[in-house]
């Protein structure tokens, strides 16, 4: 780690949300590299100092390098934060391991999880890396309102200080403020659950349903990750701050997120096979539903919505169907934790 105020950071991955992070470090006046694969994307970003594909009408800062050169951006930095596809994560870092140094921090902002094995993010990172200083950000980021410059927060999910400390240094800013846990697991489970009730969101919206039915969605999604997410070790709290109904909320209530794009479609119609070939990015929640339906399943987890959502998306019922099996089911209590579970 350098021992000067300005860090090394690298950001693996040039999606809008990467993006967004390497220009803010950028910006805060830290040495950034933000690494892409894709050739004909760097030259066009290195000529035009904007990403076209996936951030159009942003300038990007004018310190802000980019690179195709793997081995020379990670043995570079101080902090590096990946920024990749869940389905490609764990072979990025896998082609990172031969470059990384002990002392090196890593980051994953990925909310997603691993389809065969349900592993998250920041356990591949331990696994493939073998470094001890791992963190994980998530939060309600919707990546092109940062890119303007609206207010936003985050969370740094670390049980070190360390980590901690060295990203809100890396990316605080005036308009950009990071907050801190220690809840690895929770924070990380909050952004990639999110995922599944923002495909909800998108269909209920579609629907025209109305902002009764909005709510009772977005209160029993928190009720369901919550449960689910304690099952597995989290911290209950952790679903009450940013990372938990702050993520919940944005990407439930925003046409800009992408699992909402796909709900909405979903809602109005359109096959599953049409919406993923018309999208750009990755949207994490459809692999998302299958993955955690089947770890619910197993770990006998009462998940409704996302029993409902699976049938709709894998199993071809209809909304109408599932959603009138979700409002005649049994009494249960309002507030997870309260009461005892009726229902099993």
């Amino acid at each position: 780690m350098t021992s000067s105020s300005v860090l090394r950071v690298a950001v693996l991955g040039g999606g809008s949300f990467g993006t967004v992070l390497a220009n803010l470090s950028a910006e805060n006046g830290h040495a950034t590299t933000l690494w892409l694969r894709d050739e004909a994307q760097l030259a066009e970003m290195n000529a035009s100092r904007e990403n076209s594909r996936y951030l159009p009408g942003f300038r990007l800062a004018e310190a802000l390098r980019f690179s195709s050169d793997l081995a020379a951006t990670v043995s570079a930095a101080d902090i590096i934060f990946v920024s990749i596809p869940s389905k490609a994560f764990r072979s990025v870092v896998q082609a990172a391991k031969p470059y990384l140094r002990p002392e090196q921090i890593l980051v994953s902002t990925t909310k997603g999880i691993e389809k065969d094995s349900f592993t998250l993010m920041s356990e591949i990172l331990r696994e493939e890396s073998g470094l001890k200083r791992i963190g994980v950000l998530s939060g309600p980021n919707l990546a092109k309102e940062i890119a303007a410059r609206m207010l936003s927060g985050t969370v740094i999910a670390s049980t070190s200080p360390e980590v901690r400390e060295r990203v809100h240094e890396a990316l605080s800013s005036k308009y950009f403020r990071v907050f801190a846990n220690t809840d690895i697991y929770g924070v990380e489970l909050g952004g990639a659950l999110k995922n599944i009730y923002a495909i909800a969101a998108g269909m209920t919206a579609a629907l025209k349903l109305g902002e009764n039915s909005r709510s009772m969605l977005l209160t029993r999604s928190l009720a369901e990750m919550s449960r689910f997410a304690v099952q597995l070790g989290a911290n209950p709290l952790t679903f009450i701050g940013l990372a938990g109904v702050g993520d919940l909320i944005a990407t439930c209530s925003s046409p800009l997120s992408r699992n909402y794009q796909v709900g909405f479609a979903l809602g109005s119609g359109q096959s599953l096979e049409d919406i993923i070939e018309d999208m750009e990015q990755t949207a994490e929640g459809v692999n998302t539903v299958q993955i955690v339906k089947h770890k619910a399943d197993e770990l006998g987890v009462h998940m409704p919505i996302v029993s409902g959502l699976y049938e709709v998306i894998f199993n071809q019922r209809s909304l109408e169907e599932v959603m009138s099996g979700l409002m005649h089911g049994e009494q249960t209590s309002d507030v997870e934790f309260v009461l005892p579970r009726i229902q099993s």
